[in-house]
């Protein structure tokens, strides 16, 4: 009976992996876009944010990344409230793929404390979708004290006749280890069952994500075309 049991439920985990819907990326790129919370059926959230940003050029928000973003001054001013610290581990000047941004911030009531490792978007995309009217940035997040990444994220900065629109994108419950073979986080792929995701992640949170990046992008909107102009 336990036998049968423990089959029963490989199957419905597997069913519902084979069965779920692909990452969207498409419409990050052109077409509607839509902010909204999605439960995937393979337990994951989809997390989708759209930011208008009036005055700003695709350029601005890829140097405030690559370049203007440097100090926890810096950090602090794109969200007062969330923002606590940050730091960069192996970051060069200009250039995001590659580097992690290390950081403290709430989160909901949440402190977090992240690494989120900036990497091409030709991983995510298939080709390189920068051009001069859009600017892409896309990245693995995980705990910053545990060799664990839980998420994945994608910014698509495209411009517009006001400015430019960014199509933020999360997908939360992406288990995967980081460094080591040996961690026990090698045996990621049991937290990354659909039934498990569906059983530890909760709405609240990913609801909570999704505020918080419609403020700290609507926060950075403010201030970019005067950050730019002084530089």
């Amino acid at each position: 009976m336990l036998l049968g049991l423990v089959a029963l439920l490989l199957a419905v985990n597997f069913g519902l992996l084979f069965f779920s819907k692909p990452r969207r990326l498409d419409d990050l790129l052109s077409g509607e876009f839509e902010t909204a919370v999605e439960r995937l059926s393979n337990g994951t959230f989809q997390v989708s944010v759209r930011t208008p940003m009036p005055g700003v050029s695709p350029d601005m928000v890829r140097l405030w990344f690559a370049e203007y973003l440097r100090t926890t001054e810096d950090y602090k001013r794109w969200h007062p409230k969330a923002h606590v610290w940050m730091d960069w581990e192996a970051k060069q000047p200009g250039i995001l793929v590659g580097a992690s941004h290390l950081v403290h911030e709430y989160i909901g009531p949440s402190l977090m404390k992240l690494r989120i490792n900036f990497v091409d978007p030709k991983i995510f995309f298939g080709s390189d979708p920068n051009d001069k009217d859009r600017f892409v940035a896309c990245a693995l997040v995980g705990d910053l004290n545990m060799p664990v990444n839980f998420g994945l994220l994608c910014h698509a900065v495209s411009q517009t006749a006001e400015g430019v629109e960014m199509r933020s994108r999360f997908w939360l419950g992406h288990i995967a280890g980081r460094g080591s073979k040996f961690s026990i986080f090698r045996l990621a792929w049991l937290a990354n069952l659909p039934m498990i995701r569906f059983a530890a992640m909760r709405r609240s949170t990913a609801k909570h994500l999704q505020i918080h990046c419609f403020e700290e992008m609507s926060i950075l909107a403010g201030f970019l075309p005067s950050l730019s102009h002084s530089s």
